[in-house]
């Protein structure tokens, strides 16, 4: 398995990820242009040259805001997302990120246990933020301390 930042070429099997994965999926012209965006960083990992799963975030400023993580279905719980996001942190620290922050489903628990295992803290919660059905948000946040 490998990671690397997704390209234009990846963007249909991302896109096919993504209504696999989400109610409200990104269409694939969101995510193109994600490629062109100076502030996205966004990894595909891939088995055998095909998409099994994407981590996409932006970086503003040393804030890093992950916006999807997504994994086939038949990859999950095989190591993937933590492949990718563990990639991400370290990308960010090299880039001395300040934080990395998400939300996530109140009811995903094998994504809130990924979070915290990397050392991810519940921040906050938004109310009604889901839908589809409709839920509550967490929020979690990864603060980097460099001295």
């Amino acid at each position: 398995m490998t990671v690397s930042i997704m390209t234009k070429e990846d963007v249909g099997s991302v896109a096919a990820l993504e209504k696999e994965c989400f109610a409200s999926p990104w269409t694939q012209e969101t995510l193109s242009e994600e490629t062109d965006n100076p502030t996205a960083v966004f990894l595909a990992a891939k088995q055998d040259g095909k998409v099994i799963g994407y981590i996409g975030s932006n970086n503003i400023l040393g804030e890093v805001f992950i916006t999807n993580i997504a994994v086939k279905n038949e990859y999950r719980r095989t190591g993937v997302a933590s492949l990718l996001l563990d990639t991400l942190i370290k990308k960010c620290k090299s880039e001395k990120a300040v934080y990395i922050t998400l939300e996530v489903r109140k009811s995903n628990f094998a994504a809130i246990k990924l979070y915290e295992k990397y050392g991810f803290s519940l921040v906050g919660e938004r109310m009604n933020f889901y839908s589809n059905p409709d839920e509550n948000a967490l929020l979690y946040t990864l603060t980097f301390d460099y001295d």
